[in-house]
């Protein structure tokens, strides 16, 4: 088939479009299917089917931190050609900043990919990295953030002004409803396992874990296929260290989902797991660099909490395909040295066009580290572009449900020419788990180069404004503050 006619399959061409095709010297192609499918436009390609997840069930993190990491082979995104240096190029450069075995690894890979199609349209040149000014790594940062969750009105409202057009991967989260979970004497339950179920339907068609404050938000609309959107009910099953409870959820309610467990849980000393995603391509450099300079003050400061929270620190960094690693992962640890020590290592490279390997890098984060039972989960991303779409794999719509399942909170921080796409993105992964939208501002917004300030150019009304790692830390303290202690 000519390059031309698989476009026109791909693209199912109407009609009305097939005779000019013609007229344009289609007449070679192979015969479409007679009559065409009458105003035909893609199908919905949303995954409704219950999302797949361990639960949290690490006891602890007295290690030093398991390091792996993922390759970023030459590989063609579907649905559109890229031009990439040789893989064993890549490798060879890489050698210096990368380790021997990732280098190693590249080659075979090099070996076993499969060869080029026999035709191809003559490759574009390679896009420019994205632009972006350099300042000192030691400057001052500052950032605002936004809880979507508790200005939902407004949330809809930039939903209903930004959706058109971006490549995002939507799920309606418009029907929301509160779900709270307290014990015996009326206080929230952290961590308790809450399973969503259609009438008559064993398996659940959602998973959820509440946060300190013992609640969840759920989204009926978001997780059920199109008939589900019928179900008038749907059931709650809860369960916490044995205690379990049940409620109805009557679709169009105007208050809380609760339910009693018959027993108390509190905790002694809160656990916290924190995560930093980090994306490492080029443009994020001076991002990476602060991340650095203040990873240890910042530790210090969240070690100091109410609590004195039992900190596990875990690391997850991604480029793209092509580049010299999709993903490299430090597992957690509770020495924060070594931590740093893997922090340390990380440098930007990579990266070209726009959208980088985020939908990969999320899936080894809520998938792939030794999450604890009983713990606060929280994972910090520090990005400046959305996920690529193009890939098939993992998607991020899906891994933000198996993030709530498993009672994780996205915090995404968008960095310095973050484009509306991926503020889209960010907001979903940040309003659907509960965590906060977080961005970098600046004393002109729209220019990174003039320095620390209040301004930004995301679409975004009420926030408030300080350094970014007091910012992260004041995060992590409001969530641990929420938790019953002994």
């Amino acid at each position: 088939m000519t390059p031309f006619a698989h476009l026109v399959r791909r693209l199912r061409v109407p009609a009305a479009l097939s005779a000019l095709a013609f007229a344009l010297g289609a007449q070679a192609l192979s015969p479409q299917p007679w009559p065409p499918s009458w105003n035909d436009v893609p199908a919905d390609t949303t995954d409704f089917s219950p999302v797949r997840f361990t639960a949290p069930q690490a006891a602890d993190c007295h290690r030093l931190p398991v390091v792996r990491e993922v390759p970023g082979p030459q590989t063609e995104p579907q649905g559109r050609w890229r031009r990439e240096a040789p893989l064993l190029e890549r490798a060879g450069a890489a050698r210096a900043g990368e380790s021997a075995a990732a280098a190693d690894e590249a080659r075979a890979v090099s070996k076993s990919a499969p060869a080029a199609p026999a035709f191809a349209p003559p490759p574009a040149p390679s896009p420019a990295p994205k632009p972006r000014p350099q300042q000192e790594p030691s400057a001052t940062v500052t950032a605002g953030v936004v809880d979507d969750n508790a200005d939902f009105g407004e949330y809809l409202a930039y939903r209903q002004r930004r959706a058109q057009g971006l490549s995002v991967r939507d799920r309606d989260v418009s029907e929301r409803y509160p779900l709270e979970v307290v014990d015996a004497d009326g206080r929230p339950v952290h961590d308790a396992e809450v399973a969503v179920q259609r009438a008559g339907v064993a398996e659940p068609v959602a998973w959820a874990r509440t946060d300190t404050a013992g609640r969840v938000w759920l989204h009926p609309r978001a997780f059920l296929p199109a008939d589900g959107n019928r179900d008038p009910v749907l059931g709650i099953a809860v369960r916490k260290q044995g205690a379990m409870g049940r409620a109805t959820l009557t679709r169009g309610q105007a208050h809380a989902v609760q339910v009693r467990l018959d027993r108390a849980a509190p905790v002694a000393r809160p656990r916290l797991d924190l995560v930093f995603l980090v994306d490492a391509t080029g443009s994020m450099g001076d991002e990476i660099a602060k991340l650095k300079s203040s990873m240890l003050a910042m530790s210090q400061q969240i070690g100091k909490l109410p609590g004195q929270p039992d900190v596990c620190y875990g690391l997850v960094a991604y480029r793209d395909k092509g580049d010299a690693f999709l993903t490299r992962t430090a597992d957690f640890t509770d020495n924060l040295g070594a931590f740093q020590s893997a922090l340390g290592r990380l440098q930007a490279g990579g990266g070209g066009d726009t959208p980088e390997a985020l939908n990969e890098a999320l899936a080894e984060t809520v998938h792939g580290l030794a999450w604890r039972r009983d713990a606060v989960r929280l994972v910090v991303l520090v990005a400046d572009a959305p996920p690529h779409l193009d890939y098939g794999g993992p998607q991020y719509d899906r891994d933000m449900q198996a993030a709530l399942a498993k009672g994780i909170k996205l915090f995404p921080v968008g960095a310095s020419g973050l484009d509306p796409s991926g503020e889209y993105v960010f907001r979903q992964l940040a309003q659907y788990t509960a965590g906060r939208f977080v961005f970098l501002t600046y004393r002109d917004g729209a220019d990174a180069s003039s320095g620390p300030g209040a301004e930004t150019v995301h679409d975004v009304r009420q926030y408030s404004v300080q350094t970014l790692d007091r910012l992260v830390v004041r995060l992590v303290g409001e969530e641990l503050a929420k938790l019953r202690r002994t």
